[in-house]
């Protein structure tokens, strides 16, 4: 029996070995913030330094200081480059300033940076302070969205509209949630998601993102290889385990949280085809924020700034237009 558990040590210790040299063998290091800036910044990129530590990259375009101004705000695990077609369409009437969140595109955290959705609008916060930008329309997609929607109860003095695409922040309830995409199921695991951390995790950002666009061929590794580097910034990985792990416990949307909304100019974008954020949540905003208009897109996914950006945009304009003409004229008059 000797020779018997000796054989099985053996094979226990090759498994581990081959477990072992499998995981270095998939292990990623980090991406200098130098390096990503070379391939990802643009002659738009600036940078702001908060007192909190936090490094903020943004765009500040279209028009110039003086112009209605629109604050763009991207979801999790993207970056300000998802509002590219709507800064291209938007931008000869409004100035338009993207920024990239703590642990996302070229922004940098202290390593000890507390990520959450409240921590967020802090950020935002303080980055709104030191441009000096007094009133202004927000937009946010996804996570993004719920950023923006609890700016705007946080300080409705500052927002003059509100633009919800594909906005979170409402509790999942579906049976049939086991059916998101592997990568956010694994990541959500506790024993998993930090051994998954520092893993090439190629081929599950990408079935994330086919899971993003109603037409998956849209992926291409162009798109791919930008989440992933990005994803691989100094304290980006941990950023968004934290994120991840810590999403259900947010304070979720409610009705009567929302109800202070009610006299502020909102408009609600969703995608029917969504797969990452349940498309009635979209109806629970528009039923719980009074007086607000539900743009409802057949055949279309999770972000539609940019599949759909013709109609998305042309959309925006029109409602902000009724937003901001009136000021305008009162002005002037």
């Amino acid at each position: 029996m000797r020779w018997l558990f000796g054989a099985i040590l053996a094979i226990v210790a090759l498994i581990a070995v081959v477990l072992v040299g499998g995981y270095f063998a998939l292990k990623r290091s980090d991406i200098p913030y130098a390096t990503l800036e070379q391939t990802y910044a643009s002659e738009e990129s600036q940078y702001l330094d908060l007192d909190t530590g936090v490094r903020v990259h943004f765009r500040d375009q279209g028009q110039s200081a003086g112009a209605p101004t629109l604050l763009l705000i991207h979801g999790f695990s993207a970056s300000l480059h998802t509002w590219e077609p709507w800064v291209e369409r938007l931008g000869e009437n409004y100035r338009i300033i993207s920024l990239d969140l703590p642990g996302h595109g070229l922004t940098q955290a202290p390593e000890d940076y507390d990520a959450s959705i409240d921590a967020y609008v802090d950020v935002v916060e303080e980055f709104v302070t030191k441009q000096n930008l007094s009133r202004f329309a927000i937009a946010g997609n996804s996570m993004g969205g719920n950023v923006s929607w609890e700016y705007a109860l946080a300080h409705p003095e500052q927002v003059q509209a509100l633009i919800l695409v594909n906005s979170s922040g409402w509790e999942d309830t579906r049976e049939e949630v086991r059916d998101e995409p592997q990568i956010f199921q694994l990541l959500r695991n506790p024993v998993i998601g930090p051994l998954m951390r520092d893993l090439d995790n190629t081929a599950l950002v990408r079935q994330g993102l086919e899971a993003a666009y109603a037409d998956a061929t849209i992926v291409d590794d162009a798109l791919v290889r930008r989440h992933t580097d990005m994803s691989r910034a100094p304290g980006h990985r941990d950023i968004l385990l934290q994120m991840t792990l810590g999403f259900r416990d947010r304070n979720y949307a409610t009705p009567e949280r929302l109800a202070p909304l009610a006299n502020m100019p909102v408009l609600i974008i969703q995608g029917d085809v969504d797969r990452l954020v349940p498309p009635e949540h979209a109806r629970q905003f528009n039923n719980a924020i009074s007086g607000s208009q539900l743009m409802w897109m057949e055949g279309v996914g999770h972000v539609p700034q940019e599949t759909d950006a013709d109609e998305t945009a042309t959309a925006v304009n029109e409602f902000l237009y009724a937003v901001f003409e009136p000021a305008a004229l009162a002005t002037a008059n």
